[in-house]
């Protein structure tokens, strides 16, 4: 697992917008995590499907951050906060909110804020999310209305706030895909009575999910209604999604709480698979690797199959410098789920930390594979980068240097580096036309965004 911080990745302007700046930096930033991230797919993919929607467009982040929301931004970006799946008690609850929020993707909700965030960086739509949250939290529109995010100002007060309409829709299309996938909608009327109990409490103690997504006594009866009519209703949560929940959870958990904390939810007593990757991971956290091995070892020795523990073994493996030993742990994962761009990073990026350069090819192999899986993935660009520029071949550097900046939003940056790649490619060549391509998009994507300001 790791974990961007949002401070880091944004520029200083986008700063001056986040509410309570004096809070610790990790509260806000981003996961990632190939089996959390695959089982979120995996959970949503057949209700894109249900929805319409293609469902490689829709682009899935998890945010750290305790507090119980997801929301819909910039186009088809969902966004699910850690605090979300870590409060839910099944993963029918999780699958409920997804397809809620497909809902709103379908539906068009939000449709000018959304048009105005949709070539937005993902953290440029947390930074302005988080200034909206503030203004609607404080239930002052001047808090954060003056936020930029994609070159565009928008009230604060009337982002991410849907209207009891735009629910109710929502609500019932998620019924809808519900029903479509053969799925109960259980998940969703429970986690629609934890937002019921969350209407108790004052406007400052309620979670993001329940101040944005405003919440009637006809939508839970509605919903209620259709658990008692559908005929899906009775289904239960698979095993192989129980369980997914369950290691989900304790991954979570594990890497975010206190490390004596995950101890004691999950004791040495405790002999089930999620029980012991949190025990594994919080060995590795304290740090203590003689007893972190041999307890991911132990978890590898009954499930060998399993490309995610060899990824976790390759991590605590490569955060303690055996680089070489974590090679072998990447490489198994790599094999076992060689369609994973995150497992193809990580892989690729280790192969530049061993610094032999007979080990460049293979890397650029597997970080090509990395951003053929997710283009938008500027991390993924930025190590391709550094092995092409290793390798001494700096018109292939430039032009993923262009294509980072191209994500992250730095357009002048992806002019530069898109002339530099221009200049030493062979002129009319694929790659050199690729250039120009990308020279043009930057130059027009930031004079829209200086034509925006000043408006």
């Amino acid at each position: 697992m790791r974990v961007t911080p949002l401070f880091a990745a944004l520029g200083l302007a986008a700063l001056l917008f986040l509410p309570r700046p004096a809070e610790s930096a990790e509260r806000f930033s981003f996961i990632r995590d190939a089996e959390i991230e695959q089982t979120i797919r995996i959970w949503a993919a057949p209700l894109f499907q249900a929805a319409g929607l293609d469902a490689s467009a829709v682009q899935i982040y998890l945010v750290n951050d305790r507090s119980l929301n997801a929301f819909v931004a910039g186009g088809q970006k969902l966004f699910i906060n850690t605090g979300l799946l870590m409060g839910s008690d099944s993963a029918d609850q999780v699958i409920g909110v997804i397809a809620h929020e497909t809902g709103h993707i379908a539906g068009g909700h939000l449709a000018r804020t959304q048009d105005a965030l949709r070539d937005s960086s993902a953290q440029s739509i947390l930074a302005f999310v988080l200034g909206a949250a503030a203004a609607v939290g404080t239930g002052r529109g001047d808090v954060g209305a003056a936020i930029i995010a994609g070159g565009q100002s928008v009230s604060a007060r009337n982002f991410l706030q849907y209207s009891r309409t735009q629910e109710s829709a929502a609500d019932n299309a998620a019924l809808k895909y519900l029903d479509a996938t053969g799925q109960s909608a259980v998940g969703l009327m429970q986690f629609m009575d934890k937002l019921a109990d969350q209407e108790l409490l004052s406007s400052k103690r309620q979670d993001p999910y329940v101040r944005t997504h405003p919440l009637s006594r006809d939508r839970i009866e509605t919903i209620r209604a259709h658990v008692t009519q559908s005929r899906f209703s009775n289904v239960p949560d698979t095993p192989e999604n129980a369980q997914r929940h369950a290691r989900m959870k304790a991954k979570l958990y594990a890497f975010l709480d206190p490390i004596s904390r995950t101890l004691k939810r999950y004791p040495e007593e405790d002999t089930r698979i999620p029980a012991r990757l949190a025990r594994a991971v919080a060995f590795y956290r304290k740090p203590d690797l003689a007893a972190a091995l041999p307890a991911i070892d132990g978890l590898i020795a009954d499930l060998p199959d399993d490309p995610f523990l060899h990824e976790l073994r390759g991590q605590m493996l490569f955060e303690n410098g055996r680089l070489p030993e974590a090679l072998v742990s990447y490489r198994n994962a790599v094999r076992l789920m060689p369609q994973s761009g995150l497992l193809q990073r990580d892989l690729g990026r280790l192969l530049i930390e061993l610094n032999d350069d007979s080990l460049l090819p293979e890397s650029i192999e597997h970080l090509r594979a990395a951003v053929k899986a997710d283009r938008r993935d500027s991390f993924s660009w930025r190590q391709l980068a550094i092995a092409f520029g290793r390798q001494g071949d700096m018109a292939a550097s430039a032009l993923a240097l262009a294509e980072e900046a191209m994500i992250t939003g730095e357009y002048s940056n992806a002019t530069y580096q898109a002339g530099k790649a221009e200049s030493l490619l062979p002129r009319g060549s694929s790659a050199w036309l690729h250039a120009q391509d990308i020279r043009n998009a930057a130059e027009q994507a930031e004079k829209r965004a200086k034509r925006l300001n000043r408006n």
